[in-house]
């Protein structure tokens, strides 16, 4: 038998390995993560839940979803372990030392207010404005081509 009959069975097998191994690279990462949950740590469920490890069983958890709330999860359920500062800054919203970009509303409003003398002026700008297109005058006669209807060649 030739090599060339052979070479696409060679890489089906070359690529069915490489991707079950990336799948078992995966789950040994998520069983990794999974274990170094103690209580006390907070984690993301894969449903999205934010959530306090309470107790840790074999295939379950207890997370505490809300203070004195208390639910029981597969430990399969368990989609991030979370660093503290960033499940605080998730669940307990952002530190005050962080600045946020958002508009200062002033004290009074005569500064939301549009003065007359803006408004003018905005309105005389725009009667300067010209885009290039020429209005025909009103008594201008229609252009045509000199036919009317039912002549020869008439449109």
């Amino acid at each position: 038998m030739n090599l060339v009959t052979f070479l696409p069975f060679i890489v089906l097998i070359g690529a069915m390995f490489l991707m079950t191994r990336s799948a078992k690279k995966k789950q040994q990462a998520a069983v990794q993560m999974r274990d170094q949950m103690t209580p006390g740590t907070g984690v993301r469920t894969i449903g999205g839940m934010y959530a306090t490890v309470k107790e840790i069983g074999d295939d379950t958890v207890t997370l505490e979803v809300a203070p004195g709330v208390h639910a029981i999860y597969a430990k399969n359920a368990i989609g991030a372990v979370l660093e503290d500062e960033e499940y605080n800054r998730i669940v307990h919203g952002a530190p005050d030392d962080l600045t946020i970009d958002t508009p200062v509303v002033p004290d009074d409003a005569s500064s939301l207010i549009e003065s007359a003398e803006d408004k003018a002026a905005d309105e005389a700008e725009a009667k300067k404005l010209d885009l290039g297109k020429k209005d025909e005058p009103k008594d201008a006669e229609p252009k045509t081509d000199g036919k009317t209807d039912g002549e020869t060649g008439a449109k």
